[in-house]
């Protein structure tokens, strides 16, 4: 994964789970309309709807962005830290039962810990893109290391079982594939550059398999979620034809994606193995 630099006030408090002085972050009192990312990573993490003011002297939020936010027991057990769930970095603590809000939720968070992307200049700036390119545990090894990836989940898409999990996914018969649903910033990578990437990382001209792994749910596809996407991809394809390369590639419209179990999710970082069938071959 490609992390930002950081200061050494920055990694005290991100790396090594320090705390800033309360009242002296950059952010404690701003009230722009915007979205707070991590310092880190670039990953969305609060909405400055749920930002409000605590007199704690910290940035406080009741609010996380789905799934953007993990909640990591203290060793004490005393508190709870919060880390950014694509990067691990350090946030702060989240507190409950406070009675300050509605929500009875107060993420407490370390300025030092985010960027503030106002609303005038975020527009859409998180774009989704999805790909299946045999086991998903490669494919989202590649794309979390590229600048402007937000995230990556991996999970399950193209099938008609509703909450299908993986030992049905496997069966082949749930019509599932294996794929990886990347959150992108625009302005930093192109979906182009992405679609390249993909076709780069995987053997595009095997049919439902790759490498050793065999069936319908490792099928090469493409699922698009605008029309400038599936341009996009049926003209990389088409290159790649002239190329010489018998591309089996589909490209199919977008639609529900299941998230993979937790133990899926990071699965190369977390075992510190390399992917063994998604080896980057330059196409382009």
């Amino acid at each position: 994964m490609s992390y930002n630099k950081l200061s050494s006030d920055e990694e005290r408090v991100i790396v090594n789970k320090g705390t800033e002085k309360p009242f002296s972050g950059k952010y404690y009192l701003n009230k722009e309309s915007g979205t707070y990312l991590c310092k880190r990573c670039d990953a969305p993490l609060f909405h400055s709807s749920d930002k409000f003011e605590s007199g704690t002297g910290w940035p406080s939020f009741d609010d996380a962005i789905e799934g953007a936010v993990k909640q990591v027991p203290d060793a004490d057990g005393r508190r709870t830290e919060i880390v950014c769930a694509n990067c691990g970095a350090h946030l702060g603590h989240v507190f409950f039962s406070e009675g300050i809000t509605d929500k009875n939720v107060r993420h407490c968070v370390n300025s030092v810990s985010l960027n503030f992307l106002p609303e005038a200049n975020g527009g859409a700036i998180i774009q989704k893109a999805i790909f299946a390119g045999g086991c998903f545990w490669g494919v989202e090894y590649h794309f979390s290391k590229i600048k402007g990836v937000l995230s990556v989940k991996s999970g399950y898409t193209g099938g008609v079982t509703e909450h299908p999990s993986y030992q049905q996914v496997c069966t082949g018969k749930t019509g599932h594939a294996e794929a990886i649903e990347v959150d992108f910033d625009p302005a930093l990578v192109s979906y182009e550059t992405l679609a390249k990437l993909f076709f780069e990382i995987h053997d595009p001209t095997q049919l439902n398999r790759q490498g050793p792994d065999i069936g319908t749910q490792y099928r090469s596809a493409v699922f698009y979620v605008s029309e400038e996407q599936k341009i996009e991809a049926e003209k990389l394809i088409a290159e790649l034809k002239t190329k010489g390369y018998n591309v089996v590639t589909s490209v199919e419209k977008a639609g529900k994606f299941w998230e993979a179990e937790s133990y899926h999710q990071d699965y190369y970082e977390k075992n510190g193995h390399q992917p063994y069938c998604h080896i980057y071959q330059k196409r382009f």
